[in-house]
């Protein structure tokens, strides 16, 4: 899920520098180096609070869609030929490779993941009647955001065709081609929107790609780093192969790393996709709300149709390397063919650990501990007292310096901030695991001081 990410902000990282290189003629390293103070502009938008960081994406998304729609009715496209091209066909070497790389850049499986996790952690009215209505919206906000997802990427696709197949060029490989043709044929309006839209894409999916890495590294591996830190970190580790792309083998490259690093994340959505239909038939885990036989099947031909499409492109990738470099071959053997079965033999565990293995009843995780016990503490007397908490063996410390200072006359505020993506996210509407049992374990604590005697009060806070 990690490698997912980084190969996300891969593409947002390519997709600027070529922008900004095709609008101010910035050399594509420059470009590249210069995407790290995006970093800077996330970190002041979260800091001015979620409702104005989802404006900025909204308003990114808009100028995207608003510039391919701008240039469909320049370029005039053949409306017949477009509704015969919604016709599936055979694809094979790189019409599949382009068509794999589609998919993983509408379906990021990290997103799956954030996606998941943000719905199941907003409060709402948990009754039968509340979780339904929840689910009427959420279906509505998906179909929503995936056909306008669909409607960019086949307009993408209309306008190439339209403007390029239709004059008589058929070679265009390169995103820079494709706006020196523009200009020429449409003049200067097409072409800058077309830039626009590179830069407005890369900067919409910014966000998703921080919160999705929160979620993986607190709910899978209980690790913890502010987003700032991860949000750089990620960055830096995919800055490094466009600059070692473009230093190494030219910027004439930077536009095949592009398409690689969307097929990287199509690769990985069957370990997204196949335990999440796990998860969602199970019946133990979502009572009355697991997915129906009719939802299942449709659920595992989906998963079905893109692993297939997988393993197709990497056995002709593998057979296409075997062929075009027979220097090469023993380390393709010795080292790409193992690699490519483990990660099989990784994807077949996932498909068959459910129906194979019994489940065993795990108790759930609390993540920060259960609240230590308080009793006979000493106190000296002030009015107001702040507490912060953490859930951890500093606590009785911290509470027992707070009461030597204000004793049974004062009042002690228990204080202890959610950090998790949904907290983040939601705000007070956030009802995830971890705040459940933050909330519990603060009033514990409040329980536990008022039944010594003192005047105690919980208040938790988020992000």
């Amino acid at each position: 899920a990690q490698v997912a990410i980084i190969a996300c902000d891969l593409a947002e990282i390519i997709g600027m520098a070529i922008g900004l290189n095709l609008l101010f003629d910035l050399p594509l390293i420059w470009g590249v180096l210069l995407t790290i103070t995006d970093t800077v502009l996330l970190l002041f938008l979260m800091n001015k609070g979620m409702r104005k960081l989802e404006a900025f994406i909204i308003s990114m998304i808009f100028i995207v869609g608003l510039s391919f729609l701008t240039e469909m009715f320049i370029v005039k496209p053949d409306l017949l030929e477009v509704a015969k091209g919604f016709k599936p066909g055979n694809l094979s070497g790189s019409a599949l490779y382009i068509a794999i790389g589609i998919i993983g850049a509408t379906v990021m499986p990290h997103n799956l993941y954030l996606h998941s996790a943000l719905v199941q952690t907003r409060k709402i009215n948990r009754t039968e009647a509340g979780i339904k209505s929840s689910i009427k919206y959420n279906f509505v906000d998906t179909a929503v955001a995936l056909n306008l997802a669909f409607l960019v990427n086949a307009a993408i696709l209309i306008l190439a065709a339209g403007a390029f197949f239709k004059n008589g060029f058929f070679e265009v490989a390169e995103i820079q081609d494709a706006y020196k043709l523009l200009e020429n044929i449409f003049g200067k309006t097409a072409p800058v929107l077309f830039a626009v839209a590179l830069i407005a894409s890369g900067q919409s999916s910014t966000i998703t790609g921080t919160l999705a890495g929160q979620i993986i590294m607190e709910g899978h591996i209980n690790l913890r780093i502010e987003p700032w830190m991860r949000r750089l970190l990620t960055r830096l580790l995919a800055i490094l192969p466009a600059v070692f792309t473009i230093l190494y083998f030219g910027e004439g490259a930077l536009g095949d790393l592009l398409i690689l690093s969307q097929v990287v994340l199509s690769l990985q959505l069957g370990f997204a996709i196949i335990p999440l239909i796990h998860f969602t038939s199970d019946k133990v885990k979502m009572g009355t709300f697991a997915i129906g036989p009719k939802i299942k099947i449709l659920a595992w031909v989906t998963a079905l149709i893109i692993v297939s499409l997988n393993v197709k492109l990497v056995i002709e990738q593998i057979m296409g390397w075997i062929e075009n470099y027979p220097n090469a071959r023993i380390e393709i053997y010795l080292i790409v063919l193992p690699l490519v079965a483990g990660v099989g033999l990784l994807l077949l565990y996932v498909f068959f650990k459910p129906f194979l293995f019994k489940r065993r009843d795990r108790p759930d995780r609390v993540p920060h501990g259960m609240a230590a016990a308080i009793k006979d503490l000493d106190a000296i007397s002030y009015k107001h007292i702040a507490i912060t908490i953490d859930f951890t063996s500093n606590d009785r410390d911290s509470i027992r310096h707070a009461i030597m200072q204000g004793g049974k006359a004062a009042q002690y505020m228990l204080i202890h901030v959610v950090e998790t993506a949904g907290a983040r996210y939601h705000g007070t509407d956030v009802l995830d695991n971890e705040t459940q049992s933050d909330v519990e374990n603060l009033d514990k604590y409040a329980a536990d001081l008022q039944k010594l005697g003192y005047d105690a009060v919980a208040k938790i806070g988020y992000g």
